[in-house]
């Protein structure tokens, strides 16, 4: 069956799903994540996180605190990359304190 274009009536009448029923958001997930780490390890600290395909350090206070700003295909992958971090020593906290989806 050829995919319908999306509007109502398609969706309502179920002409818009394809074999497999999930059809992902366009886009992707953008994060803003707060860390607070052991302040004489940041700088290995920042290495290891640019490490992390999608994460970028956007701001940083000699006191232990970084900004990472990350970019990730789903909510899942979101996670992980939180959990990632969170996980890496010398870090105290990760805190997620933004979160926005990014349509094509």
């Amino acid at each position: 069956m050829a995919q319908a274009t999306l509007n109502r009536r398609a969706l309502i009448t179920g002409q818009v799903l394809s074999a497999d029923r999930i059809v992902p958001p366009p886009g992707c997930e953008i994060a803003s994540i707060v860390v607070q780490a052991r302040p004489e390890r940041l700088a290995e600290l920042e290495a290891e996180i640019i490490a992390i395909p999608g994460c970028e350090i956007h701001g940083r206070d000699a006191r232990g605190k970084l900004i990472v700003v990350t970019e990730a295909p789903d909510a899942g992958s979101l996670g992980t990359i939180l959990n990632t971090i969170q996980s890496l020593p010398n870090v105290y906290s990760a805190a997620l304190v933004f979160h926005a989806i990014e349509t094509a």
